[in-house]
């Protein structure tokens, strides 16, 4: 009787001692497996110094372990390991041995996380059998593994990369100019009088045709009278050449007409518009005497009118004859007017480092005028096809590298130098590097990164010690990195107490 009350006192210590444990120690309940064998049989003294501490492992973390008794940084115990319990723990990882059978194992690595290899099984000090690495988990030193638990935590996130149109609009300030191709220069070949000016304004509406002035000219007469002369003559090479000496002079036709049908000269006439538009600029006074070849009036016809954009230099490679334009200006603000890219000058400006491209748009009503300010975006994706394009936060730009990080599933990340084309609205669009449907980290790549230059840092340590040697074909004692055996007792910073 007293047996028996004595075990269930025992049993009852262990239980709440057990809930201390999970109440101010490592956060789960203990394992069964692990009360000493006394308590199991109901004892609390038979067989209790009989079990061997063989190390103390992480509550919460099983690839961290201390050879004593040591707590975690938030002050809970490391929880013991037994010898009877290693034997269960070597049976399971026999066990997980055998169903990777069919994998090749590369080498076996230290349990404690060491820089030390073995081509052939093998423990360590503390008895501890060293992990296999298979082929294709390990092997490759550019991928990096992350715990799910810390992708989980860090928000990591992946796209695929996909086909898509990558938009780039060029936006440029501009100026309205009239259209060249329809100014026309109004200028009269022999020396004359204005004796009356009809147009007298600049800015007005003229039609082909309606008189601008009524002009004298003696060398006008002269050629009237001479081709009167030749025709009375009955010559027909005369009557020619001066036939010919007034197509020179450009006489009107009306002025013409007459002089053929009645014979006689006419001394001042109306001289028409040639074109329908407007008068941009005039140089004419009534009663002035116009030399040959002066400017009398500038015409330009404005339903069409040019939009002159200034496009930087790194942006005029995009541009290209043909694109479709976007145009605002402050007159109209809110108002957009659609135009298209006719013609790139072939020189930059070297004081302003940009070229000129000349924007074509259509202009009813006359309310676009020439000298307006105007802000123009450029469609560059006019026509293009669609590339492989990744977000912009994939991207990780140094200057010298582009480099994206490759989700490759199962918290394997590998990190890949590629080649970047257009960027715009958001992507960048990838020439070399990635294939369409792989997936890239778009969030909290900087995690993956940083774990990928402490790997390739970890490495490059290591080959060096190694001088070019390779550390899996070394015995453990002659490896790159590796400690001597006494150290492999020290603890990770996590371990200290």
């Amino acid at each position: 009787m007293n047996k028996l009350l004595a075990g269930g006192m025992a049993m009852m210590a262990i239980l709440a001692a057990a809930a201390g444990g999970f109440r101010f120690g490592s956060g789960h309940w203990p394992d069964p497996k692990q009360f000493p064998a006394a308590a199991r049989n109901g004892s609390s003294h038979e067989h209790a110094d009989a079990r061997k501490v063989l190390y103390w492992r992480h509550p919460s973390d099983e690839t961290q372990f201390s050879a004593e008794a040591a707590k975690t940084p938030d002050g809970r115990d490391y929880v013991p390991v037994y010898d009877d319990q290693e034997v269960d723990f070597a049976g399971a990882r026999a066990k997980q041995e055998s169903q990777s059978a069919h994998r090749k194992i590369l080498y076996y690595r230290n349990p404690m996380g060491l820089p030390d290899t073995s081509p052939t099984p093998k423990k360590d000090s503390m008895g501890m059998d060293y992990i296999p690495v298979y082929e294709g988990e390990d092997d490759d030193s550019s991928t990096v593994k992350v715990s799910v638990a810390k992708i989980q935590r860090t928000g990591v996130r992946s796209e695929p990369a996909a086909l898509r149109h990558v938009v780039r609009p060029v936006r440029a300030p501009g100026v309205a100019k009239p259209d060249e191709r329809t100014l026309y220069s109004v200028a009269l070949r022999a020396d004359s009088f204005i004796e009356k000016l009809y147009v007298n304004e600049n800015g007005r509406h003229v039609e082909k045709g309606e008189p601008l002035f009524r002009v004298y000219s003696p060398d006008m007469v002269k050629v009237q009278v001479d081709y009167r002369i030749s025709r009375s003559a009955g010559g027909d090479r005369g009557e020619a050449g001066a036939t010919q000496r007034l197509e020179n002079l450009e006489l009107p036709a009306s002025v013409v007409a007459q002089l053929k049908s009645t014979g006689e000269p006419v001394l001042s006439f109306d001289w028409p518009s040639p074109v329908t538009g407007f008068v941009l600029s005039k140089n004419a006074i009534e009663g002035m005497m116009a030399k040959m070849g002066d400017e009398i009036f500038r015409i330009a016809d404005l339903s069409s009118i040019w939009v002159i954009a200034d496009v930087a230099e790194q942006d005029i490679g995009q541009v290209k004859i043909g694109d479709k334009a976007k145009v605002t200006f402050r007159a109209f603000p809110g108002e957009v007017f659609e135009g298209d890219v006719t013609f790139i000058l072939h020189e930059l400006d070297m004081a302003t480092r940009t070229a000129k491209v000349r924007i074509q748009l259509p202009n009813p009503g006359h309310r676009i005028k020439h000298e307006m300010f105007a802000d123009v975006q450029i469609d560059t994706e006019t026509g293009r096809a669609e590339q492989l394009a990744v977000p912009d936060s994939a991207l990780i730009d140094s200057g010298r590298r582009q480099v994206v990080i490759v989700d490759l599933g199962d918290g394997r990340f590998e990190p890949r130098d590629v080649k970047t084309g257009l960027r715009g609205e958001g992507y960048v669009a990838i020439s070399e590097g990635l294939k369409e449907g792989e997936k890239v980290v778009v969030a909290s790549n900087f995690l993956i990164d940083a774990e990928s230059n402490l790997k390739a840092a970890l490495s490059s340590f290591t080959e060096e010690g190694a001088s070019g040697s390779d550390p899996r074909s070394q015995p453990p004692s002659q490896q790159p990195g590796a400690a001597p055996d006494h150290t492999q007792h020290q603890h990770s910073k996590d371990d200290t107490p």
